[in-house]
């Protein structure tokens, strides 16, 4: 298989991923009836901007490198504060 071929599939299986937390987000939402953002929002995140970010090195495109790179920061740093604020909930039922 030629390589461009492999990094058009690569690019958009990220853009798949990276789509599929607005799917998410938005079922958890009609189900509750209100606006949710459930952890599965910030793992497919990880997972699109990972691939998307590799897709981008790859292009040599710094727009789309700091962009990405930009945006796993913050969905890294959302899935830390979700796990601390488990963690601490499971403490206190603990103690």
């Amino acid at each position: 298989m030629e390589d461009s071929y492999i990094w058009f599939i690569i690019g958009f299986a990220g853009q798949a991923l990276f789509t599929m937390r607005f799917v998410v987000q938005w079922i958890a939402s009609e189900r509750a009836r209100r606006s949710l953002v459930p952890v599965a929002f910030w793992f497919f995140s990880v997972g699109g901007g990972v691939v998307l970010l590799a897709y981008a090195i790859h292009r040599e495109d710094p727009v789309f490198i700091a962009g990405q790179a930009g945006g796993l920061v913050i969905y890294a740093r959302n899935l830390w504060l979700i796990y601390s604020h488990q963690l601490k909930q499971v403490e206190e039922k603990a103690d």
